[in-house]
């Protein structure tokens, strides 16, 4: 097999649900992201094979090829749009991954892209005539209905078998949009400039300006307190094991993508990362937030490493009781986890969920001096999750 770099990494900022991106299409969020990419891999569009986005609310057609089009790609180069909900942004990158890998392709665009604000309104048909249509918001994730629960419910049930109270999820929380805040607020590199972008401090080379709402940084990040936690409503559960809305991701608008490509163009790259491996795994449905736990450590496993031998993770935020729960059954060192912040600072844009983590990996690794092992984690609902290790030989 060969092996899969990537060469460049941009994401949109995040917004919360009908906030600065509330009028773009998944699509409109998308194109300029890939065209950042490949501005910054300093390579044509000829060079491109395939273009991959996840995605999970825009309601059907192929929101990868809109894009694709929109960025400027040829036509000939043909697009694919993925649904493994929360996992989608990262199972793209990693069915890129094995494209490339496998030789099928040189080049592959891929990551996620995600419209809280403008996604489809769900109905099924009536079944006879005359009766209106079933309005839904969510889709089952499990043929049983009582194996199906509701996300934040699972959260709170976590919550009381893990024995994590609602203060430590508040704190978690806290700690997550204070290290947003720094992150935001850090210095440009010694002798470094603006990117094209117009965004300062340490994303500005992650995040792209979307030209019909330049958004320059992630919008819902704040200065959070335990006092304005103590104010947040319950969502679900009660006493001290509850989950309150400072302990899960807001809705949002994002898309982030990477350029995963052969060793043959990566070669001489001087900001390359490789794709170490990736994995997909599913578990018990009723329970999707522990999802993460087998598949990572499987991850290592077939890897010859330990969590003690991560130098930076990634791992996705939905809801602070589970990352509280995934990165003390991973034995995760707490100092190397969203050293920039997670999606409690950011918000949670479904299917670019899991590219954002890839993209925040690959600036916060490129960051890091010397050679390192990073890994990006995600799970779904449906019991799934989505791994990926990027290692650095710098």
């Amino acid at each position: 097999m060969s092996r899969a770099f990537i060469i460049a990494a941009r994401r949109s900022a995040v917004g919360p649900r009908r906030g600065a991106f509330g009028k773009l299409e998944a699509w409109q969020l998308a194109a300029p992201v890939l065209q950042a990419c490949l501005t910054d891999a300093r390579v044509g569009v000829d060079v491109v094979d395939e273009v991959i986005l996840g995605n999970a609310l825009s309601g059907g057609g192929n929101v990868a090829r809109l894009a694709a089009l929109a960025a400027g790609l040829p036509e000939r180069v043909p697009a694919l749009t993925i649904d493994r909900q929360c996992c989608s942004g990262l199972d793209a990158i990693m069915l890129a991954a094995r494209l490339v890998e496998a030789g099928a392709a040189r080049a592959v665009l891929a990551g996620g892209t995600e419209s809280w604000s403008r996604s489809a309104i769900r109905a099924h048909r009536p079944r006879k005539e005359g009766e209106a249509p079933d309005f839904y918001d969510t889709p089952p994730f499990t043929p049983w209905p009582e194996r199906d629960r509701d996300m934040v419910e699972a959260a709170a049930e976590l919550a009381r078998i893990e024995g994590i109270t609602r203060a430590a999820q508040d704190e978690f929380a806290v700690e997550s949009h204070r290290k947003a805040l720094a992150h935001q607020k850090l210095p440009l590199p010694e002798g470094g400039r603006a990117s094209r972008s117009g965004t300062e401090g340490a994303l500005h080379d992650e995040i792209v300006l979307i030209p019909e709402a330049p958004l320059a940084h992630d919008a819902f990040t704040r200065n959070l307190t335990p006092r304005l936690c103590a104010r947040a409503p319950v969502l679900a559960g009660e006493g001290e094991h509850a989950v309150d809305a400072a302990g899960v991701a807001v809705e949002a608008d994002a898309a982030a993508a990477v350029l995963v490509v052969s060793e043959d163009i990566a070669r001489d790259h001087p900001h390359r990362l490789e794709i170490l491996d990736a994995l997909a795994l599913g578990a018990a449905p009723e329970q999707p937030a522990m999802a993460l736990v087998p598949v990572v450590r499987r991850l290592l496993d077939r890897n010859g490493l330990a969590a003690t031998d991560l130098d930076i993770v990634e791992l996705m935020e939905a809801f602070a009781v589970q990352a509280l729960a995934n990165s003390a059954h991973l034995g995760l060192n707490r100092a190397r986890l969203n050293i920039g912040g997670g999606a409690l600072a950011r918000g949670h844009p479904v299917g670019a969920s899991g590219a954002i983590l890839a993209v925040r990996l690959f600036h916060e690794m490129r960051a890091a001096p010397g050679g390192n092992t990073g890994l990006a984690a995600i799970a779904a609902a449906g019991g799934l999750a989505t791994a990926m290790l990027l290692r650095s030989n710098e």
